[in-house]
């Protein structure tokens, strides 16, 4: 199926492929037609297989450009993902030479200057739940003339933690505004949530598998205090060119970082208590190559998209394999091959049972000798 059999217009198929985009994948087949008719949608799909055009396109034809009002809000669990979505949704209006304007408000930035920004009346809003419902409630973010409400990684968001203030946005619409969710996973709490939330919303499914086909999947087992050593050695044995680093606190995250710099890796780290400066320098140095290395928190596993990531570490595995999936699901994107590799003490190693029989996936033991990599026995 091409885009124009789902009526795309041919302004937004050539904004595509300036994209290199020129095939829908299914997510977006199943998508476009149903939120273009304005259903209430969750759209479930691997990372990676453009759920966020899936819905931005659909969404861009629903705005009336002339009207100076804002028609959609989208909200995001980070900072990070709002501000790629930000920037998606700015490109393909740019490229369709589509007059959509989009503003960006998330914490750690100036509220009087997003205050002025939303005088201006966007068509779209992207940010964080907190400052949305911040701007809501000081009368300042206009939701009368809502056409639709986007919460991307759903089931991040329609938790106890979030659930609240997704609450009060969705309340402060019109009623016949539509709702969207999307994630690649879906949790029974957000089923739960759902059925009062969105009671007609249809549940739309692309990939028959919940983990990405194009990941191969290793781990090796070695005692806690060598896993740094290890990485090191690992990041060498393979080339690795672009990587992300998964570990479980921020300031393992920042030691990670020095020790590989201090190695002449070229490495930053990514985690929750970095300035908003910090943060945006890491992700701008892993995007543009001067970053070969991202040592971060779960901060960065949530439908970020890095290009060119070709190995995901877990250095600090997780124990449920939800979080495993959307880890790993940073690097093979848009149908590139990746490598994930998770570090793991032989008591650890029992997560490794549970990530194949609970995604369906195997994974491969391998150690490190002379500098290449090698088969292991995992017994």
């Amino acid at each position: 199926m091409k885009f124009t059999d789902l009526s795309v217009p041919t302004e937004f198929i050539a904004a595509l492929a300036k994209q290199q985009i020129f095939d829908p994948s299914p997510i977006q087949i199943a998508a476009i037609p149903a939120l273009a008719a304005g259903q209430d949608v969750y759209l479930q799909a691997q990372t990676g297989t453009g759920k966020t055009l899936a819905y931005l396109l659909p969404l861009f034809l629903r705005i009336d450009p002339t009207r100076a009002q804002t028609q959609v809000v989208i909200v995001a669990p980070t900072h990070e993902l709002a501000i790629q979505i930000h920037r998606q949704a700015c490109e393909l209006a740019l490229n369709a030479a589509y007059a959509v304007r989009s503003v960006l408000l998330i914490g750690g930035t100036a509220t009087e200057r997003q205050i002025d920004k939303l005088k201006a009346k966007p068509h779209v809003v992207v940010g964080s739940p907190g400052r949305i419902v911040e701007l809501i409630g000081r009368g300042k973010l206009k939701t009368a003339n809502l056409c639709a409400i986007v919460m991307d990684e759903a089931d991040r968001l329609l938790n106890d933690e979030s659930l609240n203030w997704v609450q009060k946005i969705v309340s402060a619409a019109p009623p016949a505004r539509q709702l969207v969710f999307a994630s690649a996973t879906i949790e029974p709490q957000t089923k739960q949530v759902l059925e009062t939330l969105a009671p007609n919303v249809v549940i739309l499914r692309a990939g028959a598998a919940a983990v990405n086909e194009n990941i191969a999947h290793l781990y090796l087992v070695c005692e806690a205090r060598d896993k740094p050593d290890m990485l090191r050695k690992l990041l060498h044995a393979l080339e690795v060119p672009r990587s992300i680093v998964f570990v479980h606190r921020n300031d393992v995250a920042e030691q990670v970082a020095s020790k590989l710099s201090h190695h002449k890796l070229a490495a930053a780290d990514l985690n929750s208590e970095l300035s908003k400066v910090d943060r945006k320098r890491a992700m701008d140095g892993i995007r543009n190559g001067t970053i070969r290395i991202m040592i971060a928190s779960d901060l960065a596993a949530r439908g970020l998209n890095l290009p060119g990531v070709t190995h995901v570490f877990n250095l600090d595995v997780p124990t449920m394999s939800k979080a495993y999936l959307h880890r790993v699901g940073r690097t093979a994107r848009g149908g590139e091959k990746g490598t994930a590799v998770s570090l793991v003490t032989e008591v650890e190693a029992r997560l490794i049972r549970r990530y194949e029989q609970e995604l369906g996936i195997s994974l491969q033991c391998i150690q490190v000798q002379n500098g290449e990599i090698t088969a292991a026995d995992p017994n």
